[in-house]
């Protein structure tokens, strides 16, 4: 047998584990999970727009530059935390 064949066949039960828990949990599940990614994406999103606008008023004058580019960070890590999500949940 292959190392590829050997991984196949540890990596088969657990698929199948995940879809019976899939198929138990539901709409519920599917709730569950969306709200997670959800939360996980919009955290680091508000949290970059609070500490820009605050930097931003730090600053004498009218400027938005920390808060623009907080906003634009905080999405790049809310997607990285996603995939990492889906990744580790395989869904």
């Amino acid at each position: 047998m292959s190392k590829e064949d050997d991984e196949l066949r540890e990596a088969l039960p657990k698929q199948v584990n995940r879809l019976r828990e899939a198929r138990r949990a539901g709409f519920l599940g599917l709730l569950v999970t969306g709200g997670t990614a959800g939360l996980l994406l919009t955290i680091p999103l508000v949290a970059g727009a609070y500490l820009g606008r605050w930097l931003d008023e730090q600053n004498t004058g009218y400027s938005v530059h920390w808060t623009v580019n907080l906003i634009l960070l905080g999405l790049a890590l809310g997607i990285y935390n996603v995939y990492l999500f889906f990744k580790e949940h395989g869904r």
